[in-house]
């Protein structure tokens, strides 16, 4: 059996999809019905046609993974998803042969049905150099060693894991073969650190730091039953004309319910504030997206991606106690080719 990493999209924007419809799909819009592509060089040929000036490095990275999808995949075999939008791992089971889809979504037109094993793990289940193997700067690409094959098994066993040492192997080649997505890199470590920095109550300073440097003034609610408040935001010492935000921060790993929505838009409604701004680390489970339909401009919610998006927008103006926290140094790299799609 073979491990494989499929990506969500450059953004996650296929992600939820993902977990609704229980699949995992690539993009590669432009490429209708392959269920009848037998070979790579039929493949090559529709690829050609849909993405005539596409340079051809680009040209063979992509046309492997399309066709290491159609073809190289077999059923059982297991699929990690590392969530960009929560920041937490997936684990599913391949289900189904290819699939030509139409009902998701242009991007989501070639599927393979899965059955979840594992949702909403956090990256602190996995060997820090096995997180590297999901790191590739591809949609779709092998974990190549069989020890990180065994380890997500393992986990997924709930066995333990593989020894440090073998990890690092499974690194070393991934490093040689599959290119590194540096900036999804660099967010996940910023996330881990953020995550063991501000544990609890913490994490509403931080929060509470970003709507500062907002131009916002923020207060933090003292520890312990806060009414469903952990953080009041106005834009002076009264806010008679400004907007007046009640904040509830969840520090947890795990994604959180309706309940705690509905807690905070009751809340919100009852202080007489114009907004409020949910912040959960974990993010939040479905039942969230149909309640909150009604309330888009009124009931904001950040998830750990957009607490570090925040964080990264309005660094230069953080409070200095927020920036020794978390002491970023700005530097510049060459943008690689897209191998995302």
């Amino acid at each position: 059996m073979t491990l494989w990493v499929c990506k969500g999209g450059k953004r996650g924007e296929r992600e939820s999809r993902f977990k609704e419809n229980s699949l995992v799909a690539i993009g590669f819009d432009r490429l209708n019905d392959l269920s009848i592509v037998q070979t790579r060089d039929e493949l090559k040929a529709q690829y050609e046609k849909a993405w005539p000036d596409a340079p051809q490095g680009r040209k063979n990275n992509h046309v492997g993974q399309v066709y290491a999808f159609l073809k190289k995949v077999t059923v059982g075999d297991l699929v990690v998803v590392p969530m960009k939008t929560s920041g937490t791992i997936w684990i599913g089971e391949i289900q189904s042969e290819y699939k030509f889809r139409q009902d998701l979504g242009g991007d989501m037109k070639h599927t393979r049905d899965v059955q979840w094993l594992e949702k909403d793990l956090p990256r602190s289940s996995f060997d820090k150099a096995i997180l590297y193997s999901f790191g590739s700067a591809m949609t779709f690409s092998r974990a190549e060693r069989h020890q990180a094959e065994e380890s997500v098994r393992n986990l997924v066993k709930k066995k333990k894991q593989p020894s440090k040492g073998i990890a690092q192997g499974i690194t070393k080649t991934l490093e040689v073969e599959v290119p590194l997505d540096l900036e999804d890199l660099a967010t996940n470590q910023l996330r881990d650190f953020i995550s063991q920095r501000f544990k609890g109550h913490e994490l509403a300073w931080l929060i509470a730091g970003i709507l500062e440097a907002q131009g916002l003034r923020a207060i933090v609610s003292p520890p312990g039953p806060d009414g469903g408040v952990d953080i009041t935001a106005s834009s002076g010492f009264l806010g008679p004309a400004g907007p007046r935000i009640c904040v509830q921060v969840k520090s947890q790993d795990s994604p959180i319910d309706v309940k705690v929505y509905r807690e905070l838009r009751d809340r919100t409604n009852t202080i007489k504030a114009t907004h409020g701004l949910l912040v959960s680390w974990g993010g939040f489970k479905g039942s969230i997206d149909q309640e909150s339909k009604n309330d888009v401009f009124f009931i904001q919610r950040w998830e750990s991606k957009d607490v570090i998006e925040q964080l990264l927008r309005n660094y230069a103006t953080l409070p200095a106690e927020i920036k020794s926290q978390i002491p970023l140094k700005q530097i510049w790299i060459l943008a690689q080719p897209e191998d995302e799609e």
